[in-house]
């Protein structure tokens, strides 16, 4: 099969072909429906879980998470089709298993869209809410000129010129900075990390539970993200809180791996390396990766979001305002729906046979590259 023919147009076609590739690759098979949603043909909304390789209780665990943001899903299904084609399981040490988590947020993938069901960015709802939320009064001061009551005429244009003042006064990085961060005030803005945990929150964490066996000492994960950095550049973003950590994820992938400590708007390396380059992301708050920390504290885990360039980071976040301006009012009637969800797509996926290629090929570098790790013991 091409590398091209991995990735499809939509959730319900890339779950087609992943369930096909995985069956074929002979895996182990668990389906999760999203209740009371449905995609836009009715189709029902599913994670879906693969298991490989191992037949005893593994030592060590390869992880590929695809879909953390919905639109991102073509992405990582794609890879996540081809490591199940190429059979890459097979290249990993022996009592290696992997776990493949594809689409964790069906319903984002499904609707085109980076949020889920809720409008909540999976990738800042992983806190615990019964402490004090996060000063929030940096978006509040922006939230209404990214989100205006319309989408042309008067109220679009003062606000597209208060927020290129803004840029301007404090520059793209610390801009990008207090959008990424994450708000938890605004459940129709950018980056709403919710109030609560939410399904795809909940699902992980016990697919995780499920899925790790007490056998396990070493787990190797790589979520897959699109939209930020260099065209076609999988950077591997470290975003665990740990200088041990750090230095382990460079050791087994190599000196360009970047901390999330470092990214746009940020005082700089936490860890004391001068020069050392900034992460294409901003610290978020509510990370994913913290779902990680309640597992067994002997399990040595090294996470890295594998984030894969698209388009510039303004068209990016434009066409995340657009996405939530639409959906601000439920089922908005607009001649702009049409246009924002192509833009959507085409913020988050580039469909040429050179990106595709790019975005797997780096992929399954990584897949060699963490195996070679979890062989250290």
């Amino acid at each position: 099969m091409p590398t091209c023919d991995f990735f499809a147009p939509g959730y319900a076609s890339a779950r087609e072909k992943f369930l096909s590739a995985a069956e074929a690759a002979g895996a182990k098979l668990s389906a999760h429906a999203l209740p009371e949603q449905r995609g836009p043909e009715g189709e029902p909304l599913c994670i879906d879980v693969a298991v490989l390789g191992a037949e005893q209780p593994p030592e060590a665990m390869l992880l590929l998470i695809s879909g953390t943001h919905g639109v991102e899903g073509r992405c990582g299904s794609g890879i996540q089709v081809g490591y199940c084609v190429d059979q890459l399981h097979s290249n990993l040490p022996p009592g290696t298993a992997t776990l493949l988590i594809h689409a964790l947020n069906p319903y984002g993938f499904a609707w085109h869209r980076r949020v889920n069901e809720d409008n909540i960015d999976l990738n800042r709802n992983f806190r615990d809410f019964s402490a004090p939320l996060p000063d929030c009064s940096a978006y509040e001061a922006i939230h209404d000129c990214l989100v205006p009551e319309s989408w042309d005429g008067h109220s679009r244009l003062e606000a597209d010129r208060e927020l290129q003042r803004r840029i301007v006064a404090c520059g793209i990085p610390a801009y990008q900075a207090v959008l990424q961060r994450g708000q938890y005030t605004r459940p129709t803005g950018l980056f709403y990390g919710g109030t609560q945990a939410c399904w795809s929150n909940r699902m992980l964490r016990r697919l995780l539970r499920e899925h790790i066996p007490a056998s396990t000492t070493r787990l190797a994960v790589l979520d897959i993200h699109t939209g930020l950095g260099p065209l076609g550049y999988g950077e591997p973003i470290y975003a665990q809180d740990s200088v041990e950590g750090l230095e382990r994820a460079r050791r087994w992938f190599g000196p360009e791996v970047t901390s999330i400590a470092s990214g746009p708007g940020d005082a700089g390396p936490q860890s004391g390396d001068v020069g050392e380059a900034r992460s294409a992301s901003a610290a978020v708050s509510g990370a994913l990766v913290t779902a990680f920390q309640e597992l067994d504290q002997a399990l040595e885990v090294t996470y890295l979001a594998l984030e894969f360039g698209t388009r510039p980071i303004l068209d990016v976040l434009g066409a995340l305002r657009a996405d939530s301006w639409l959906h601000a009012i439920p089922d908005r009637v607009t001649p702009h729906r049409g246009p924002i969800q192509n833009q959507m797509q085409e913020a988050f996926h580039v469909d040429t046979p050179g990106w595709k290629a790019a975005v797997y090929g780096r992929t399954a570098d990584f897949v060699l590259r963490a195996g070679r790790g979890l062989a250290e013991g």
